[in-house]
């Protein structure tokens, strides 16, 4: 007998410190008191009393311990949950990469299989992880975050829940030692927790929350309709579907344009194809094989699907795919400094236009690179 899947609650902030733990094991408390089995599956205090605190009365699964390169390593023990089978289970930090040899390379991974064995989950991490803003999060805050996880993951939580505080009462708590430890207080506050910083995450956070909503509203659809009512839309005209597609080349500024590419399709509820264009009888190697390896796979991360053609002209062919994939958005890199001859051709701006009428183009800003030529 098939077991229905549980449902995943996740406490979204904006960075640590905001209460997104505490938050969780608060709400894990209250289904306690109403009679629920809830666990702690993990958590990671980080050494706040307040936080443990908010953990003591909930029954944990203890951790696995895992020696990886001489280190002796805590994680989430994922047998032991699925063979403990609570109602609830609280799990910390969904973007955590595990240790080597164990089920799964991420914890999102696990929480995957802790809701297929149909337990319910409460989840936290914070809005920075999200793989499609790993980009937009680099620029606003000079800080590169290398611990993310798929956007999907977040798209298929049944609830989303924006734990949300200041940036000025966050760095208040941070300099009272209720974020870091006192030694990483300076260092923080230098970096990452700079006013600036917290200000345009909390406005990520509050976005990224709302497009939540809405695309769960949208998913959800309209209410029911009359007989009456179904009738007069059956003689209506349907909608037309977006469908957004990507130019790239095999280079690693072109992920940040498949990144915004993908942010673009969700808020248009659009697919996403992905087009990189080689010439023909002469596959990528060495760096640009690489790099097309890396595109692949951010394609699969994001659900993206990934077009490789040959051809020795980049608008003939975005052209023929845009027509067979029925595109109606392209969005592309800034192109590149025409210099000599080139400056007489036809921008491949210009060509597209010509090429695909009726079709909307946009251009990523390179923030000062390259991301596409225009030759």
């Amino acid at each position: 007998m098939s077991v229905a899947r549980g449902r995943h609650k996740v406490f979204l902030g904006m960075a640590a410190g905001v209460g997104k733990t505490y938050r969780m094991l608060q709400e894990g408390r209250a289904e306690q008191e109403n009679g629920h089995d809830v666990v702690i599956g993990y958590l990671e205090p980080h050494g706040r009393a307040q936080t443990e605190a908010q953990a003591k009365g909930l029954p944990r699964v203890a951790r696995r311990r895992v020696t990886h390169r001489g280190v002796t390593l805590q994680e989430m023990d994922l047998p032991a949950i699925l063979a403990r089978r609570p109602e609830l289970c609280l799990i910390d930090e969904l973007a955590h990469t595990n240790a080597p040899d164990l089920e799964h390379a991420k914890r999102y991974q696990d929480v995957a299989d802790v809701l297929d064995a149909g337990i319910d989950v409460f989840s936290t991490v914070n809005v920075q992880h999200l793989e499609s803003l790993t980009d937009e999060v680099a620029s606003l805050t000079g800080v590169r975050v290398r611990e993310t996880f798929p956007d999907s993951v977040l798209a298929a939580a049944d609830e989303v829940v924006l734990v949300d505080i200041t940036p000025t009462t966050l760095i208040e708590r941070l300099r009272q030692g209720r974020v870091y430890p006192p030694e990483r207080i300076d260092a923080a506050l230098n970096g990452f927790f700079r006013i600036e910083h917290l200000e345009a995450l909390r406005e990520v956070a509050l976005r990224q929350v709302a497009e939540d909503v809405e695309a769960k509203r949208l998913v959800r659809g309209p209410p029911p309709v009359r007989s009456d009512d179904r009738v007069m839309a059956q003689a209506a005209p349907q909608a037309v579907s977006e469908r957004l597609l990507a130019l790239v080349t095999p280079r690693a500024a072109s992920q940040r344009i498949m990144r915004r590419a993908w942010r673009s399709a969700q808020r248009l509820g659009a697919e996403l194809d992905v087009l990189t264009v080689i010439p023909p009888g002469h596959p990528p190697n060495g760096e640009a094989a690489e790099q097309l390896d890396a595109l692949r796979r951010l394609g699969q991360l994001l659900g993206a699907t990934v077009i490789v053609e040959e051809g020795d002209d980049v608008t003939e062919v975005a052209a023929r795919v845009a027509r067979e994939r029925g595109t109606t958005y392209v969005l592309m890199g800034t192109p590149a400094p025409r210099e000599g001859l080139r400056r007489f051709s036809e921008p491949l701006t210009e060509r597209l236009l010509r090429r695909l009428p009726g079709v909307d183009l946009r251009i990523v800003a390179d923030r000062g690179k390259r991301d596409w030529s225009a030759g």
